[in-house]
């Protein structure tokens, strides 16, 4: 039994130490705070940093490219949501561009929010 106990706390300290190399591919945004959810499930993300970089994904791309990469990415099906990751310093005429894009192609915005 105490063999056993040594290689549970041998797997317990592995997977510790190769969980903390792990780097997620998220950016730092500070939210927004909301009391409400939504159940609708978002088929991609668009984030805008504070200093109004955009990011599909993860991955960032030029403001021109946003409409371009939407639609590869999600095609024109009109039931296709998005997730608005903005941080909370981004002025809202750089959110309004962006739902204009998306009302341009009929895609619906789901607002990104952090718990109350």
């Amino acid at each position: 039994m105490s063999s056993m106990t040594d290689i549970v706390f041998l797997l317990l300290i592995f997977f510790m130490l190769t969980s903390t190399l792990v780097h997620p591919n998220a950016l730092k945004l500070l939210l927004p705070q909301s009391a409400n959810q939504t159940s609708a499930k978002p088929q991609t993300s668009l984030s805008i940093t504070k200093d109004l970089r955009y990011a599909i994904e993860g991955r960032y791309v030029k403001f021109d490219e946003i409409e371009g990469a939407l639609q590869a990415r999600l095609g024109q099906n009109e039931d296709m949501y998005i997730a608005l990751h903005v941080d909370e310093n981004v002025p809202m005429r750089e959110v309004v561009k962006v739902m204009n894009i998306a009302k341009k192609n009929k895609y619906k915005l789901i607002l990104a929010t952090r718990a109350k």
